[in-house]
């Protein structure tokens, strides 16, 4: 399953206010900026898919940089954006763990 249909399901299932803010995306041209931003599918592939092929073992390392980035940032830059972009690269690296 691509990160785009997974996180639709799980900001439905865990979210049920996500439903009504998909109405709050004309903001961007009705683009999905927590799964699928343009920016990062130029060319066929998902940038993390290919980050992943790169790194390797450090893959893991990658998605909880990220997760801390957005935790970080997320009262002084995008708000509850980030948070959903934290809870992807934490739901990300569970399925990558595959130990749950």
């Amino acid at each position: 399953m691509r990160h785009e249909q997974f996180m639709k399901a799980k900001q439905a299932e865990l979210d049920p206010r996500w439903v009504h803010e998909q109405a709050g995306k004309e903001a961007y041209g009705n683009v999905d900026m927590v799964n699928s931003p343009p920016h990062y599918n130029q060319t066929g592939i998902e940038c993390v898919d290919a980050i992943q092929a790169a790194t390797d073992e450090g893959f893991e390392y990658y998605l909880q940089g990220n997760i801390l980035k957005y935790l970080w940032r997320y009262r002084y830059k995008n708000g509850s954006e980030d948070l959903l972009k934290a809870r992807w690269y934490l739901d990300k690296l569970i399925e990558v763990r595959g130990d749950n």
